[in-house]
């Protein structure tokens, strides 16, 4: 019989993790803050996990997410390898499992994956004695992004000491279907106490996401004036069925991108209907001109307040905290 994995030994996803160590780590992540959102530079931070050695085998592509796990890593002292499946023996062949424990072999400390098979660090965990990291699996889900928009939120809007969300309205609006970030953000914020709505057409954001503790809605003009903050996503074309590399078919539910975009681009006219205080956020990459306006992401004067480029330090101080929370450096 399988033993059951001990999922605190490692990050898998949100969806089971108790509002405890959600509002441990994030207060771990804002032990490490500056009081600007980035990390505070001490010698005895960059000496936390000396000798340690964290392994990024990063199978898909990666811009924030990579980078941030390697500078929380590198300023904390520890040792980092990048590993893409270009570079490595899954083109021979090999299976994901036999690549982790080869890595894990070579004497790294915990691993950092990131997969268009949802599940697969959770199977990897289960084959290797070091903590595992899911850094977005498929369209399951992404804790490190989930707890990093909570992070950027509740510092946006005076919630950090406590980080509870309760009374709070958010809007998460665009390819939901497809996104592990909105899984992760909904298990977060829902947890901590928001509401959260999640705006698209029916194939983009079906009824049985309400399953997940949120609502549903179709209307984005109906909602964006209620919610204090609005987190957009980009349309994931890769992932729509028989969509060709580059291509950007028209968007499930709606006649094409043009009817996407009037429905539900957050539009600097739109973005004015905003209620004052509101926020704007977006995990990226975004897709300038078709979810969301470059003067909206950018921070429109007049509108709502852009925390995108918060979000992104963010990422830093929440991998920091994981790192030094499951290499059991406490202090």
């Amino acid at each position: 019989m399988t033993e059951p994995l001990d999922r605190d030994r490692h990050l898998l996803d949100l969806a089971s993790m108790s509002r405890e160590r959600m509002v441990g780590l994030l207060s771990r992540a804002r032990s490490f803050d500056d009081g600007t959102g980035s990390p505070k530079h001490h010698e005895s931070r960059r000496r936390m996990l000396v000798g340690r050695s964290v392994c990024n085998l990063f199978f898909e592509d990666s811009t924030r997410t990579r980078v941030s796990f390697s500078l929380a890593a590198r300023g904390l002292g520890a040792g980092t390898t990048n590993l893409t499946a270009p570079g490595s023996s899954i083109t021979k062949g090999e299976t994901i499992v036999d690549t982790a424990s080869n890595v894990e072999a070579t004497g790294g400390d915990a691993l950092v994956v990131r997969c268009s098979s949802a599940g697969a660090p959770e199977l990897i965990a289960r084959h290797v004695s070091v903590p595992v990291i899911n850094a977005g699996d498929g369209s399951h889900e992404h804790p490190t992004q989930g707890l990093l928009d909570v992070y950027a939120l509740s510092q946006a809007l005076g919630r950090e000491d406590s980080f509870d969300l309760t009374d709070l309205n958010i809007a998460i609006v665009g390819d939901i279907a497809s996104s592990r970030v909105a899984r992760s953000d909904i298990a977060a914020m829902t947890r901590l106490g928001a509401r959260v709505v999640c705006v698209g057409p029916a194939p983009l954001a079906p009824k049985s996401l309400e399953s997940l503790g949120c609502t549903v809605s179709a209307d984005l003009d109906s909602v964006l004036g209620e919610v204090d903050a609005v987190q957009m996503l980009r349309l994931q074309f890769e992932r729509h069925a028989g969509a060709k590399p580059g291509e950007k078919p028209s968007p499930p539910g709606v006649g094409s991108v043009r009817e996407y975009r009037a429905l539900y681009a957050l539009t600097e006219t739109r973005a004015r209907l905003m209620k004052p205080g509101s926020v704007v956020m977006h995990p990226g990459p975004i897709n300038r001109g078709l979810e969301m306006d470059g003067a909206v992401a950018d921070g429109l004067d007049g509108g709502p307040r852009s925390i995108v480029l918060a979000q992104v330090s963010a990422g830093v101080l929440v991998r920091m905290a994981v790192l030094t929370d499951l290499l059991g450096q406490h202090g």
